[in-house]
């Protein structure tokens, strides 16, 4: 997913529509800070919120997903007679491309396994590839106002025995671990597994924060796909 993209489609539908940001906002029931942030690329609308988008201006949610309007494909002639050899041919290439063809999006949440975290995200996913995308984490634990030297996160698969990193999120330096909270997301493109093989696998988040005097605190949060995939 490319934020920028996201974010001036739906800048787009709002003007298209004459809307503020926040006439937009509180038609959505959000903040319209969080308007301001998707448009300027700085997060995106969770899967409820890109729904609504789509329902409420009539637009498909691969079209938001993509950043840009689809073309619609004229309809194919349905044949309901074959008369000749070669119709059975062009109707089987037809329905081999349709086939082959990836298909729309499904959508699954993403949440957090551990209670000192709370994760908003979702994973779009059709049967050839997933793309995983938290947009929001809290935490829910004791307070903690450490001003921390550096704090840095990654995304991990885990199989058997074996970690592997599939993404990061930007490192800060001298802040809170509330405030790199605030503005950290994380979006994986074309992930290699697809859906079902996805549920089976663990992901998990790894928080690293860093002290002035180097001493090094580490959170581990499991995630957890909602549901199924079908």
């Amino acid at each position: 997913m490319d934020q920028d993209k996201i974010g001036n489609f739906i800048k787009s539908i709002r003007l298209e529509h004459n809307l503020t940001q926040k006439e937009l906002a509180d038609r959505l029931g959000v903040t319209y800070q969080a308007v301001s942030k998707w448009e300027n690329g700085k997060n995106v609308p969770d899967i409820g919120i890109m729904k609504q988008i789509s329902e409420e201006f009539q637009v498909n949610i691969d079209e938001i997903l993509n950043g840009e309007k689809m073309e619609k494909k004229p309809m194919k002639p349905k044949w309901y007679i074959s008369i000749i050899p070669i119709l059975f041919i062009i109707l089987g290439i037809i329905l081999v491309e349709w086939i082959n063809q990836p298909g729309e999006f499904e959508f699954k949440t993403i949440s957090s396994k551990c209670s000192d975290f709370k994760i908003t995200g979702s994973a779009a996913y059709n049967k050839e590839k997933t793309s995983i995308y938290i947009s929001n984490i809290e935490f829910c634990g004791e307070e903690d106002k450490e001003v921390y030297q550096k704090i840095e996160c990654n995304l991990y698969e885990k199989e058997k025995n074996t970690s592997i990193k599939i993404s990061s999120c930007d490192t800060k330096k001298n802040t809170t671990l509330e405030e790199f909270l605030k503005d950290m997301n994380i979006q994986v493109d074309n992930y290699s597994l697809v859906c079902k093989n996805l549920t089976s696998s663990t992901l998990y988040l790894e928080i690293n924060a860093t002290t002035k005097e180097n001493k090094a605190t580490t959170y581990t949060i499991p995630i957890k796909l909602n549901d199924n995939c079908k």
